[in-house]
Order: structure tokens, then sequence, then C-alpha cells
């Protein structure tokens, strides 16, 4: 009997997707691995890779279709010595354990930022799918996983499979491991949350000429998550004055002595290491607040911001205080390329200790961001600019940064904001620091 291939679950957020381009038709044979769609989650645009090998016999949804809920027949699959014509028509399944109809309380950094899941608190059970295993045991999972994760020594019992019947598949290695600090569909407990707001009423439009877009996916979950962060979570604000002239000075050398390499750092480069080094010199920074737990983190994963055509996204800067200033250059430059073309892979966007949010390249002096649970904190960065300035008691003109940190005062008291600032502005002010 042809196997029903169904929409998966590509983030752990997703409810529904849209299905943005087949990349196979009809009479198409497949292999596992191999890539058969590509689908817009409420993150970015993702391929589908097939899981089993065979003759694609009918394709349910068609191209473009939105709205598609997780656990739908899209397409059939004949394996080998099958009866393609003996394909029985798909029906639209809901998926067998339907989510929570309340979404995620989380947010994302800016106001355009994208969002991220949360992680539970460490003693959270991990959910595992109900068809990742047969009666006996055994582990279901395509040929192309089992080689990853022999690969990358990847326990596999661990895993949960969004494959179809729980197989797990390629996507599914390439999210946190769920003894790790996994992502969560589900935000964190918090006493007194606020419920989210209904749909809003429809626009007037007050006789004004204007045209309306649809918001797709990203953009929703954006809107809705926004509100709920401002609901529940209480803000405190620390803004430092930051001076720029040795920075400048400093990434001016090292340019110069990296162009052979073909290396060029930007001052975001050098604030996205300032910042990590900051939060390791101020652990109680580095945090997540969980209801009853507060986790500190022994490392500084930077959240960035970068704009895409659907919406700003967050790639992440792992471990980014032992990285050297030019690799997170190389690298920064990379996830910023795949963030624009929505190829970034699950484990380049979610996570993150802290984030870093730069609006100084549009003239913005300082901004306020809201924080993108379950991180604590985020910097908005403003533009450098010539200021009056008290230098050595007298008065100069010097080129002067607002930086501002956003806490969640649950978890960060005003004293430890305000520590990690002053560290931050340290480490700018004197750079040295950032390349010993």
């Amino acid at each position: 009997m042809p196997i029903a291939i169904k929409m998966p679950a590509l983030s752990p957020t997703m409810e529904e997707g849209t299905l943005a381009k087949w990349l196979v038709k009809v009479g198409d044979k497949v292999s596992s691995g191999d890539i058969m769609a590509e689908i817009e989650t409420d993150k970015a645009t993702m391929e589908f890779e097939a899981v089993d090998e065979g003759t694609i016999v009918s394709i349910e949804i068609a191209e473009g279709a939105e709205g598609v809920k997780v656990g739908t027949v899209i397409a059939q699959l004949a394996e080998e010595g099958e009866d393609a014509s003996a394909a029985p028509a798909a029906k639209a399944e809901a998926p067998s354990a339907p989510k929570p109809e309340a979404p995620a309380a989380v947010a994302v950094p800016t106001a355009e930022a994208e969002v991220k899941p949360d992680f539970p608190p460490p003693n959270a059970p991990v959910a595992k799918s109900a068809g990742a295993k047969t009666a006996g045991d055994r582990i279901i999972a395509s040929p192309l996983a089992k080689r990853i994760a022999a690969d990358k020594g990847i326990d596999l019992s661990t895993i949960t499979g969004t494959g179809p019947g729980g197989r797990i598949v390629k996507a599914d290695l390439d999210s946190p491991q769920p003894d790790a600090v996994a992502p969560t569909a589900a935000a964190p407990a918090v006493s007194g949350s606020a419920p989210a707001s209904s749909a809003p009423a429809a626009l007037p439009d007050f006789g004004i000429p204007h045209e309306d877009a649809k918001l797709n996916n990203i953009r929703k979950v954006i809107a809705r998550r926004l509100t709920e962060a401002k609901q529940t979570i209480p803000h405190i604000y620390l803004t430092v004055d930051v001076r720029l002239d040795a920075l400048l000075k400093l990434r001016g050398e090292l340019n110069a002595a990296l162009s052979a390499q073909g290396v060029k750092l930007s001052v975001n480069d050098l604030l996205i290491k300032a910042l990590a080094k900051a939060l390791v010199q101020v652990p109680k920074c580095n945090v997540s607040f969980g209801g009853d737990v507060l986790r500190t983190f022994s490392r500084a994963d930077i959240s960035v911001a970068v704009a895409a055509p659907s919406g700003l996204i967050t790639p992440i800067i792992v471990d980014a205080g032992s990285k050297s200033v030019s690799a997170i250059a190389t690298e920064m430059k990379s996830l910023a390329d795949k963030a624009r073309e929505g190829k970034l892979q699950p484990h380049e966007y979610q996570g993150g200790t802290a984030s870093l949010s730069n609006l100084g390249m549009f003239g913005i002096k300082q901004f306020d961001a809201v924080i993108n649970p379950p991180q604590a904190m985020i910097l908005a960065v403003g533009a450098g600019e010539p200021r009056p300035y008290v230098v050595d008691g007298a008065l100069a003109v010097t080129t002067v940064m607002s930086a501002t940190g956003s806490f969640d005062h649950r978890a960060i008291d005003g004293a430890d904001g305000a520590a990690l600032m002053q560290a931050f502005k340290n480490l700018v002010e004197a750079p040295l620091g950032l390349v010993a």
C-alpha cells in the first residue's frame, strides 16, 4: 500500500505551513534524503526530505497552498514493486496529538525580529513521538538520519521523530538534543501570565486609498509573541554612552592585517565579542527564567538580529566569547547570507543566551528592544556619532555610541544589569581585551 507523506512539523512551534514549492512531480523516483519540497514554516523556508524510497504516485496539496495543517497528507509514495494505480484517495488528517490552543509566550528581540522557541525547565519531561518506536522498541529512522547519528555519536533513542509515523529524519538531528536545553512550543510557567489577546477587529479604512497585504506565517508569530512578551515580562532598561574611538582604530588596524585573508571586520562583529565576554564576566546576566527555575549558562551564545525579506531572524554565534573576532566575522557573514535567503537550519537560529540588535546603520541614536524569552536580556545598539564628551577632565569631541540593555527583572537585578553594561563599556573602550 502506498505510503502517505504528511506535512511535517519542521519547528517546535509549527502548527501549519505553506507548501511553497514542489521539487518532485508524479512519476518521479525518490531516494531517502532527496529534497522533495520547500515548506514555509513560522520561522523560515525549509527543505523537506524524503524518508523512504519509491515513486511519487500522487500530489495531494498543490504548490503554493497556505495553512496546511501538520499531519495533512500532501503526497503519496509507492515503494518498489507496488502498484502505483492502487493509491487511495488521501484525506486531510489532523496530527495524532494536536498541539495546545494557547500560543507560546515568546517574543522577539525587536519589534521586527524573528521568534525562537522557549527552553523548558531542566527537569521538564520531553515528549516522545508515539510512532518513534515499535512494540519491540525498535528505533525507526531514515537511512540518512542513521548515518548522521552514527557520524555525530547521537543516541537516536533520545530523539523525537517528526517524519511519517514518528520516523526520525535529518531535520530532527539539526535541532538541539532533548538532554540539552531543548526548545519546546510551550513557554515556562509564569504565575499571573496575561492571556493571549483575541484577534483584532477589522481595520477601518476611513475612505483612504490603501492596499492590504496578507501576513505570512512569520509575521503572524512575531505579532502574537511580541504582545505576549510585553504583557508577561517586567522589562528594566539601562543605558550607557560608550566611546568608540579606540575600537574604530583597532578595527582599522585589524582589517589592514586581515585583508590578505579576505576577512573584513564590522563594528558589529566586535560588539558581539564584547557582549559575549561581558556576559562571561557577569554570569548573573547570562541566565534564563523558567518560573521556579533560574538557569545560568556557562557559555555565551549571542543571537544577532538580521533583516530578511519575511522579517528579522536571529542567527546565533555559538560560544562567541571564545572565538576570535575574525572567526566571528566570517561566521556572521555566512549566517546573514543564509538568513536573507531563508536557508538557515533550525540549529542556526534556535537557542542563544542573549541577543544583540544594532540599528546604528540607520542613524538610530538609541532604542529599547523587546526581550526574546527564554533569554533574559538583549542589547540594543545605536549609531556612533561625534558628541561633546568630557575626556580626562576636559571637554572634547569624540565618537560616542548609546547602548541600552533590556533585562528581565524577574531574573536579573538592576545592580547586576548595571554591572554587565559597565563591563561591556569597559571592553569597547579598551578593546585590546577583545583580541587577547
